[in-house]
């Protein structure tokens, strides 16, 4: 019977106001509340001209599209304008009404291209949200986690062609030659020559025939797979037996789960080499502790916390053992004499100190042609087994006596909860699987977003707890009060002098006494009063939250 007169209803003229069509609980309500988005206006200042051109978009109101799309997890820009012309609530999110236009799905890019790129505007973004969730004291930097994960590319797995892989440099490289050197001096050894640069410059991307461009590689050459549509991601081995271009979002967070830095790099490259770009930017946290997973658990990442003063937490790690052979730990290590001590008793002398750092201890062919358990030792036709050790193993030990220490292992287990989590989320809720974006510098952009819309969402789902948290216990005592003054006798200790209700003797001795006496009365308009001054107190008072 209802849908005989649809028609009429949807043609009815109401009157109403936009602010009543939005849920209070709306989660855009409670961001919109938690931060004050002026802030936008002082990043992009020197963006914009007052008094030159055609009147531009707001930019808070750009920026809020996106945070709109990341929020929400929708597809693309396209799909998000859409979907702000039919919701109410992400209209009067970035204060438009029912009659107002709309911008074009292509505004933001052209505003990227145009006036944003090459900008760190959206890592002021992060920056400043994190620096709102530290004002309320809900960050401790004391131990970070940190760990990456890999976003698909946008870009065919089948349109790709090969380059000549390009050996990027080792961030502690400088460091690692003079302590070689002064090893091997020590040892009467001769310093390393400098290592002659046999790498060309990868062929041009864009224009041209890349059958030629393959021709052109000379024989012999190491080379890589490049996608021909983003070179700037990295071909990844997705499972056991899928490849895709991807990158590698390399992130840090604290045991709550705030998110704290974040980088960008190719997905081929290992995270491990890439740590450094990400640890320079939380040092400025002064970290007591990092936990990180195996992949980072290298001689020199924990020569690079341990001598910053940072323990280092990492995992145990399964020795790297062809099966059937014996465990390096096997062969002792004996630090006076500076040698190794094979199973058999057999001693390995120091030979040299390689390249790579690693010192090599080799074993006499004349004691192992004859052993027993040569056949677990090595497969050398010379009989002659090499063990070899970092000249920064010793901070490696040292991990390992950490990651013994009592406690350190229920630390460790909190990846899960934090890192781990964070990932998830992101993947599931906020479209983080793959991007739509091509190249470094934009796919930097939406991590960027996309964390700081994280680290929005919870603060103002932590402060629209908090508010509520105060109302309630505030209703609560006002209904226990208007109940007491129905249920008691008042009783009144007026002065003389006056004809106050509420004396000012009543006032000093505690006011109201629910435990049975009512030394004191407080009008209507006085708790009113009070439930008003509480809501500003909450506000403007930086109040620490207890984790429940």
């Amino acid at each position: 019977m209802m849908t005989r007169y649809a028609d009429k209803k949807r043609s009815q003229m109401l009157m109403f106001c936009m602010d009543d069509m939005v849920p209070q609980d709306h989660l855009l309500r409670k961001i919109d509340r938690a931060i004050d988005w002026n802030f936008i206006y002082d990043l992009v200042e020197d963006k914009y001209c007052a008094d030159n051109g055609r009147p531009s978009l707001d930019p808070v109101l750009l920026i809020k599209i996106v945070f709109i799309q990341y929020l929400y997890g929708i597809r693309s820009m396209r799909q998000t304008i859409k979907e702000i012309e039919v919701n109410v609530a992400y209209r009067w999110f970035l204060g438009l009404d029912i009659l107002d236009g709309v911008p074009h799905f292509s505004t933001f890019g052209k505003n990227y291209t145009r006036r944003f790129k090459d900008t760190d505007l959206f890592e002021q973004i992060f920056s400043h949200i994190l620096e709102e969730c530290m004002k309320y004291h809900l960050v401790d930097t004391s131990v970070i986690f940190a760990d990456a994960t890999h976003v698909k590319a946008c870009a065919n797995s089948k349109k790709m062609r090969n380059r000549i892989a390009k050996q990027e440099a080792l961030w502690y490289e400088e460091e690692l030659k003079k302590e070689i050197n002064e090893h091997r001096k020590a040892h009467g050894k001769k310093p390393l020559k400098d290592k002659e640069d046999h790498n060309q410059t990868p062929p041009s991307v864009g224009g041209g025939n890349p059958s030629n461009e393959e021709d052109a590689i000379p024989k012999g050459v190491k080379t890589q797979k490049c996608s021909t549509s983003d070179p700037d991601s990295g071909w990844f081995r997705k499972g056991e037996h899928k490849h895709v271009f991807a990158y590698g979002v390399e992130t840090a967070c604290d045991k709550h789960g705030w998110i704290l830095g974040y980088s960008i790099h190719p997905g081929n490259e290992h995270d491990s080499r890439t740590f450094k770009t990400l640890y320079d930017k939380l040092l400025s946290y002064h970290p007591e502790m990092m936990v990180l997973d195996a992949g980072y658990k290298t001689p020199a990442i924990a020569h690079l916390l341990i001598e910053d003063q940072i323990e280092p937490l990492f995992p145990y790690k399964s020795p790297q053992t062809k099966k059937g052979f014996f465990r390096k730990y096997e062969y002792v290590y004996d630090e006076y004499y500076d040698c190794y001590i094979c199973p058999e008793g057999k001693i390995l002398t120091y030979s040299t100190t390689n390249r790579d750092g690693y010192r090599e201890y080799k074993s006499n062919c004349r004691d192992c042609k004859d052993c027993p358990n040569l056949s677990k030792c090595t497969e050398s036709k010379e009989h002659v087994k090499i063990v070899t050790r970092h000249i920064w193993a010793e901070y490696l030990e040292k991990c390992e006596d950490i990651r013994h220490t009592i406690g350190n292992k229920e630390i460790y287990d909190l990846r899960k909860e934090t890192i781990e989590r964070i990932f998830g989320t992101a993947k599931e809720q906020h479209g983080f699987r793959y991007t739509q974006y091509k190249g470094k510098a934009r796919m930097e952009m939406k991590v960027g977003l996309t964390y700081a819309c994280m680290n929005l969402k919870n603060l103002a789902k932590i402060l629209a707890k908090k508010e509520q948290k105060a109302y309630d216990m505030l209703h609560s005592l006002i209904k226990e009060t208007r109940n007491s003054i129905h249920t008691e006798k008042l009783v009144l200790e007026l002065n003389s002098s006056t004809n106050f209700v509420y004396s000012l003797k009543a006032a000093r001795s505690g006011g109201l006494n629910f435990n049975g006496n009512i030394v004191g009365f407080l009008s209507w308009p006085s708790f009113f009063f009070i439930h008003q001054f509480c809501k500003f107190l909450m506000w403007f008072t930086l109040v620490p939250v207890c984790y429940t």
